[in-house]
């Protein structure tokens, strides 16, 4: 497995990093947790639905085999016709659900007006992760009610400035402090693997 951009390391670490690296610093909710991790994102952290898609079918395909109890989606996409409440995406989601695992999804980054939670953020079943305001009263988490009248995040957890597991590896500009094995961001991504390791 391999992160060329970074955003999959920090989630996976915030769910459940070690925190070896920083001697147990900045160690994750579930540091004893096993992680099966899929790419959907390239290197420069773009997506598409086909790609999340196949993920999601994997999942469902291999749950039993490696155990899989919760499914961590920290991406999403703008609601739009062939994404809504009724989309392939949708079923997908909540098809996982119920088959008994549980499905914590991020519900974006397009707040705080009203509609902004992204897909599969939107459904009626997944658990939508929002984010708390910072302490630099950034006040960016998506937020419902969603077109159908569903409202969305179902809760919300810190999500700004959040420290985690950096990638390591050519092409990362050097670190001049702090640790350079961690790195803060901020948003709904990091919010949801509070809540998928809790």
């Amino acid at each position: 497995m391999y992160d060329d951009y970074g955003h999959g390391t920090h989630i996976a670490g915030i769910a459940a990093g070690s925190g070896r690296m920083s001697n147990g610093l900045y160690c994750g909710i579930a540091p004893e947790a096993d992680i099966i991790a899929l790419k959907v994102l390239d290197f420069r952290g773009n997506g598409n639905i086909p790609t999340l898609m196949r993920a999601l079918d994997w999942i469902l395909l291999n749950r039993e085999r490696y155990h899989i109890q919760i499914v961590n989606i920290s991406v999403g996409t703008i609601e739009k016709e062939e994404i809504g409440e009724n989309s392939e995406l949708i079923r997908a989601v909540n098809q996982i659900w119920d088959s008994g695992m549980v499905v914590c999804v991020a519900a974006g980054n397009n707040g705080p007006k009203a509609n902004s939670v992204t897909t599969p953020g939107i459904s009626r079943k997944v658990i939508t992760v929002g984010s708390s305001e910072g302490s630099d009263n950034t006040d960016y988490s998506g937020r419902g009610p969603n077109f159908s009248c569903i409202i969305k995040p179902d809760l919300v957890a810190p999500g700004s400035n959040i420290c985690s597991c950096r990638r390591v590896g050519k092409n990362i500009p050097v670190q001049t402090e702090g640790n350079f094995y961690y790195i803060r961001k901020s948003g709904t991504s990091m919010a949801t693997p509070i809540v998928s390791g809790d």
